[in-house]
């Protein structure tokens, strides 16, 4: 009996499920959000450096920063199982109902990178006080945050949770049955998870690239734009996790794949304040 050799799973169209107009008008309004968030973070990025730790940001001020970058970063990947998901809000709902109810998911996909951004604002804090202490300790750190992040795309983890962002058919199907109690929310924060699951490995380079490091942000985007939304997704998957591996190798050795792990040298006024 011969065998079958399975293709990587496609994505589902999202113009499949409502009309090109609607279709135009909803790609376009995230496209705008995720441009307005660009530019915020683009901004704030100006005013801050890549040092180590938590860049001295309190913790309520970093997940406002956090959110506001998962905005940019992920909201047009969201794309087909948003505009999915407003096809099923539409055949329910009217008027303001639906403003509200896309809010909720929104809110319930972002509150999922949120509660991701306690964990990574731990890591930093943690990694900043080891390079504080142990300059030399954050090539390593480096070393390991590229090795997490490429074990993790060939992980079942990340399989699991990129088929069921590729697939935004099924998952409405599933969210049909959630009970009607903060439906909207709990949806949300449920794709958001698989996000989580999907997406971490390659978030946690951020912290040897530098959290504020804007072209690390778009390589990145890019990257989870194509895994979630293109044919050969899962390919580039494993082909991003062999140049993390590469990039595990070299990072001990090379300074410049580590900005957000180095220590900034003392300003003039700095040094002067400590003469005195």
């Amino acid at each position: 009996m011969p065998h079958l050799r399975l293709a990587p799973p496609e994505p589902t169209r999202p113009g499949v499920l409502l009309p090109r107009r609607d279709l135009a008008v909803g790609w376009t309004l995230l496209a705008l959000i995720a441009a307005l968030a660009w530019v915020l973070t683009a901004a704030q990025s100006r005013d801050m450096g890549m040092e180590p730790g938590t860049m001295g940001l309190a913790l309520p001020i970093f997940l406002l920063l956090w959110v506001v970058m998962m905005t940019a970063m992920m909201l047009p990947s969201l794309a087909p199982v948003a505009l999915t998901w407003v096809q099923a809000i539409n055949r329910s709902t009217v008027g303001g109902v639906r403003a509200l109810r896309l809010t909720e998911f929104v809110g319930g996909y972002l509150l999922a990178w949120a509660g991701f951004g306690l964990l990574v604002y731990g890591a930093l804090a943690a990694t900043g006080h080891l390079v504080d202490a142990h300059p030399e300790a954050g090539r390593w750190i480096g070393a390991v945050a590229f090795l997490l992040a490429g074990v993790q795309q060939f992980g079942p983890l990340k399989r699991v949770c990129l088929r069921h962002c590729r697939s935004p058919m099924f998952q409405l199907l599933r969210y049909a049955r959630f009970r009607p109690w903060a439906k909207d929310l709990r949806v949300g924060a449920h794709h958001g998870l698989y996000c989580v699951g999907c997406c971490w490995g390659l978030m946690i380079v951020l912290i040897p690239l530098g959290v504020m490091n804007v072209a690390a942000m778009a390589g990145l985007a890019a990257v989870i734009f194509l895994e979630k939304l293109w044919r050969g997704g899962p390919w580039l998957s494993w082909a991003v996790g062999v140049a993390l591996f590469v990039l595990a190798v070299l990072a001990p050795f090379q300074d410049w794949l580590l900005p957000g792990l180095q220590m900034s040298d003392p300003s003039m006024d700095q040094m002067a304040a400590l003469a005195l």
